[in-house]
Order: structure tokens, then sequence, then C-alpha cells
């Protein structure tokens, strides 16, 4: 062919070889992005055989920079983390920090620059958005209260890295890299300054006009009825803010992506926003990794192969430990530290954009980012086998360690009411299990008709405040029998579990149908399925979310034409 291909075979290359080796690290049960790192190697100038190029490929990149940070800002959640702020926040900061100490004193022993140890430190200190969310979900932690302060504490570590992102620019000449000076001479004060006002400047305006114009737009495109001008709508959004992010204010593409999707949250459409855009992203993010992986050297592997190992270990011991050792001060029991801590341990895609911007601008050497590629690829390979482990490590270490037991069990004041708690909330009370959106209902509504009930709930802040204002409630997880112990569920008039944990739901009803075979049970199902079963299983009053709703809108409808069930069902 005579016309320049070069996009085109670059694109399927990285597909198709993606494809392959994707498929093969799913079915060796590591995580997929293994898989796409490995093509970016296949078809990289490290190896023989094709190579991609590799500029196209940073381009390509960059989109898929942009739309997955697009999708983080979609999930971003303030109000999920701002119920765990007190472990999220703390944990996240001084975790990071300790990493990127770590980071930093490696860089230092192999003789590298100051620069070049902050930018290498601060790509080990950063967790993987995709690994972390997809091993939560496949081992059904997400809404646990666990799996919610891990992904407290990666948004945490997200938004300190998009910090660093807009930071390095203005301050790679100080760092010993390329100077990204003002051309006017203004010092380095006045540089930084200006870049924060421009940033500052960027998100009010998001913030303010964002909020209002974004959902009103998507509403606009949505009353079209096409599917396909709303996914363009999402795309363009996305890319567009993006870049005039840039071009306009100087702002990084993965900030501003990042704020176009936190604005998008507010709107209604936000969750078919979330979807439209997910087949689109996910190629890209495909694209990204194997660029990502065209820049490893795998020659690194057999000339340095104690600097890789001393990278995992940091990713993957050293972090971790730091996790659970912060977890445990904070007073979480140990199941929460060692969760955290393999969720932690590993590095991804925040890992490659921070590596790459330092390489860019002469911060980080080649060798560092290989070596930031290396500890990625074995750190996510190593995670699932970290995740397995947790449980029956917890088990083993239980069963031989009075010090672990203690740590199991803390000695927390959350833990149990206060001596000082009325006869009411001890005798003849409602246990309700879970504060969520159900929870909260219910527990407003007993409030309302003074009804005494005692709130459990895993959220130790929540606990706390729950008590500051005036509500009995103990903090743990009431598939833990001294916890139901501690709401005094042998003298409770009803159990009532609100909470998504179908796993230790059984559990809970078997605490208290020990201690108090009278108890009245009151069921939260999740699905149809699981309705049936516990019903079947005889273990209470089963509600079913569909359920309840179908028949509220059936009672209204048929109070509207006056006629009532039975003859309805008789007609039927």
């Amino acid at each position: 062919m005579h016309h320049d291909i070069t996009l085109i075979t670059t694109v399927a290359a990285g597909f198709g070889l993606a494809l392959v080796f994707g498929v093969l690290a799913e079915r060796l049960r590591v995580p997929a992005l293994v898989g796409y790192l490995l093509a970016g190697i296949a078809i990289g100038p490290a190896t023989p055989g094709f190579v991609a190029d590799i500029t196209i490929a940073s381009q390509l990149a960059e989109i898929g920079v942009m739309l997955l940070m697009f999708g983080v800002g979609l999930h971003f959640s303030l109000a999920d983390l701002m119920a765990v702020k007190r472990i999220a926040v703390p944990g996240a900061v001084v975790q990071m920090g300790i990493a990127t100490g770590l980071g930093m004193a490696l860089a230092w022993a192999w003789g590298w620059s100051g620069g070049a140890g902050l930018v290498f430190g601060l790509s080990l200190s950063c967790a993987s958005t995709v690994v972390l969310l997809k091993a939560l979900e496949s081992r059904h932690l997400l809404d646990t209260m666990n799996g919610r302060i891990a992904v407290g504490w990666l948004v945490v570590e997200d938004l300190a890295t998009v910090v660093m992102l807009v930071l390095l620019p203005p301050l790679a000449g100080v760092l010993g890299g390329t100077p990204v000076a003002d051309p006017d001479g203004h010092p380095l004060w006045r540089t930084i300054t200006q870049t924060l006002l421009q940033v500052g400047v960027f998100v009010a305006i998001m913030l303010v006009a964002g909020r209002r114009v974004l959902p009103w737009l998507l509403w606009q495109v949505a009353r079209t009825g096409s599917r396909e001008l709303f996914t363009l709508a999402v795309v363009a959004v996305a890319i567009g803010i993006a870049f005039g992010a840039s071009a306009l204010f100087g702002v990084s593409f993965a900030l501003g992506a990042f704020f176009a999707g936190m604005v998008m949250r507010e709107s209604a459409y936000s969750q078919r926003a979330a979807e439209e855009s997910l087949p689109l992203r996910d190629a890209f993010a495909v694209l990204f990794f194997v660029s990502v992986g065209m820049l490893f050297d795998p020659a690194v592997l057999v000339d340095a192969p104690l600097r890789v190992l001393a990278v995992v270990a940091i990713i993957v011991g050293g972090k971790s430990l730091a996790a659970a050792a912060l977890v445990l001060l904070l007073r979480y029991p140990l199941n929460t530290a060692l969760t955290v801590a393999a969720s932690l341990g590993q590095i991804g895609e925040f890992s490659f954009i921070l590596a790459g911007m330092g390489l860019a601008l002469g911060l980080l050497p080649p060798e560092g980012m290989s070596l930031v590629l290396a500890g990625a690829l074995i750190s996510i390979a190593v995670n699932p086998l970290v995740f397995t482990a947790v449980a029956p490590f917890s088990r083993w270490v239980l069963r031989r360690s009075a010090a672990a037991r203690r740590l199991e069990q803390r000695d927390d004041p959350l833990a149990a009411l206060p001596l000082d708690t009325g006869e009411q909330f001890l005798q003849g009370q409602v246990v309700l299990v879970g504060h969520g959106r159900v929870g909260a209902r219910i527990a407003r509504a007993l409030r309302d008709r003074g009804i005494p009930h005692v709130v459990v709930d895993q959220n130790r802040e929540l606990v706390d405040s729950l008590r500051r204002a005036g509500q009995a409630a103990v903090s743990g997880d009431a598939a833990d029998p001294t916890v139901l112990v501690q709401a005094h569920i042998a003298h409770a008039a009803m159990l009532v579990v609100a909470t998504g944990d179908s796993l230790g739901l059984r559990q809970m009803v078997s605490t208290a149908r020990t201690l108090n075979p009278a108890i009245e049970v009151v069921l939260r199902a999740h699905s149809d399925a699981e309705s049936a079963l516990l019903r079947q299983e005889v273990l209470g009053t089963v509600f079913f979310g569909e359920d309840e709703l179908a028949k509220g809108m059936a009672g209204h409808v048929l109070a509207r034409f006056n006629r009532p069930a039975r003859a309805a069902e008789a007609a039927a």
C-alpha cells in the first residue's frame, strides 16, 4: 500500500496482542491488565520483531488517560469518602509518605538525583484503581466496611496524585529536570502560584458553571432519543474539557477529565453516561496500558534483578505493612488491617502516568520507568494470591497468637454500649444492623415513634456521630457473636438486618436465635433468589426491595381505580 497506515497497524497490533495476552492472563487467574502490558512489551522497541509507532501510541495513551480519569470522576463519591475520612485521609497521606520515603532512599542508594527519587517514590506509593475495584468486586467486598475503607483510601491517594501531576511541571527545573519555566523569567514561587491560581479558576468554573451546564447539556441530548448522540456527548465532554483545561488553564489532561467526570456525576444521567462511555473507556485504557508496556525494557529483569526485587519489596511489603500498621493504630480490627494491606499492595495506572511525566520532564531516568513497570507487572500478578491468603492467614494467626486475638477484639470504647446506657436500650429493644440508606430510614421511623433501638454498624465514624446525637450504637461486624452480645441481643425484642452483607446474615440470625430463641427477625434480601432461599430456610420475615416497590405501585393503581385487590385477583 502506498499510503501511510502507521496508526492502523499500531492500533491493530495493540488490540490483537492485548486480546491474546489478556485471555492468557485471565486463564492464569491474574488481571488482564498484566496481559495488556505484556502486549506492549511485545510490540515495543526493546523486543525483536514488529515495532509499533511509539509516538502514535503515546497520543492514543493520552486519550486513554483522559477517559480513565473521566471514569474515576464519574465514580468519585464525596459522601463515600466522608464516611471513612477519619481513617482514609490520615492513613493514605502517611502511607504515601512512607512509600515515597522508601523509594527515595532506594534512589539515593543507586546514585539518582533528588528529583528522580521523588518521582520514583511517588510512583511506588499509589495503588491501581482498576486492580483494586476488580479484586474487591470478585470477592464481594466492595459493599463491606473493609471495602469502603480501601476504596476511600485509594480515592485520597488518587487526589494526592492529581495534585502532584499539577505541581511537577513548574517544579521540574528545581528538581533537576527540564525547566518548564515562565518565558518571561518569573521566579519559581510566582510560577507555582500562577499554576495553582489557574487550577483554582478551572476548578471554580467547573464546580459553579459546570454543575449547571453539563447536566443541562446531557438532558438536552437525551431528549433527542438518540443513543449515538448521547454517547458522543459524553465522550466530547470528557475529551473536550480535558483539552480545554490544558489549553486555557495549563491544567493536565488527567485533572481536566477527572473534574469533567466528577461534575457529570451530578447529572441524573450519570449512570447512563458511565454505561455509554464504558466500552470506549475500556478500549482506550487497553491502548494506554499497551503504550506503557512499550516503554518497558525487559533487560532490566536480567541486568538489575536485585533492584527489581527491592522495588517489589517496597510495593508488596513496605506499603502493605505501613497500611496495616496505620489501620491498627487507628483502632480498627486485624481483619480490616489485612484487607486494606492486601488492597494497596500493588501499583498501576497512576504510577505509569507519574513515571511517564517524570520521564518527559527529564526527572526520571529510563531505568526508573522500567523498574516501575516491572514492579507493577509483578505486584499486579501477585495481588490475587495476596488477597486469597488474607482469610487463611487471619485464621492461622488468630489460632496461634494471643496478641493477634487482642488486635482482632480491640478494647474499643465504641464496641460496647456505655455504662450509663438507659434500661430501655438493654431490654425489649430493637437491634438494627446497618445504618445505610435503608437502615437510616428504619431508624428514623423508630425514633419518631419512640421505639428504643440499638444500631450496629461497622463504620466507627458513623457510630461515634450517632452516640453524640444520643443514639445507642455499637461498632463492629454483626456476624461476630461478641458484637451482638454487646448490643444486648439476649434481651432484645427484634433483630432487623438492613445491611448489604449477605454473607454474614445467617451467622447473625444464628447468634440471635441461640442467645434469644423467642426473638423476632426481620431480614433484607437483595435478589429474588436470595429472598426465596431465606423464606425457605424460615430465618425470619424477609423483605425484597422490588417486591415492596411492586406492592406499593400496585396498591396505588388499584386505589385509583377503586378496585379492591381480591376483586382484581378474581378477575385475573
